[in-house]
Parts: C-alpha cells; structure tokens; sequence
C-alpha cells in the first residue's frame, strides 16, 4: 500500500501539468494577441497615410480594422479564461503540494513514534534463551 504522501506527490506532479498547460494556452492566446496587435497598427498607419494609394483602399481598411478589433476583443475574452484557469490550477498544486507535506510529516512522526516503540519493547522483552528466571 502506497503512502498517502506518494499519492499526493504524483497528483501534485498531475496538478502541475496541467498548470503548464494552462500556462502554455495563456502564452499562445497572449502572442496572438500580440501579432494582431501588430496588424491593427499597420492598418491604422495605412489608413492615416497621405500616400494615394491608401487613400483608395480606405473604406477596405476600416472594415479590416473592424475586424480585427473584433477578434482582439474575443483573444482578450479567451485570454482571460485561460489566466483564470492558469491560476485555478497553480492554487490547486499548491494546495496539494501543502497536504503531500503535511501528510509527509504525519508519516514521518508515525515512523519515529514506531521506532521508539520498538526500542521499548526490544528492551524490556523477556530474554529469548527460554530460560525462565527465578527457578
């Protein structure tokens, strides 16, 4: 039978991956936020440019410029999902990482009260010869 500490050491290394996962999604959502972010600003710069040609394609540019704030606004819905997991999951890997200790120390004191209990007993046990003292 394994001890409770064990089998909350591997749920803490369970937790933990899935605390990395949930990081690594947060990541991801946050770089592409970051490459839209980059998007949204060479589209405003081409539609406040003098250049002609731009002048053109403007009305292209405020319905992709509308779009593109519309999927940065459902990146930062996403993102803000995934932090709350991330952080949902980092508290449950401490919590188990709390009780894996707190049950560590229980099983260490039990060891050391069972220890000291053999000691007792081996010193105060009848002696094994089979002699029987006194007759």
């Amino acid at each position: 039978m394994k001890a409770r500490s064990e089998k909350l050491k591997r749920l803490v290394a369970v937790q933990r991956h899935l605390e990395r996962m949930a990081e690594s999604e947060f990541t991801e959502t946050t770089r592409q936020r970051a490459v839209l972010a980059e998007t949204i600003d060479v589209v405003v710069d081409a539609m406040g440019s003098a250049h002609p040609m731009h002048r053109v394609f403007s009305g292209h540019y405020a319905s992709q410029l509308g779009r593109l704030v519309q999927k940065d606004q459902m990146l930062l819905g996403i993102q803000q999902v995934h932090e709350a997991r991330m952080l949902r999951e980092r508290a449950k890997g401490d919590r188990f990482e709390e009780h894996m200790k707190d049950a560590r120390l229980v099983e260490d004191r039990e060891a050391a009260d069972n220890a000291i209990l053999d000691l007792i007993d081996q010193h105060l046990a009848p002696p094994a010869s089979g002699k029987v003292e006194g007759r």
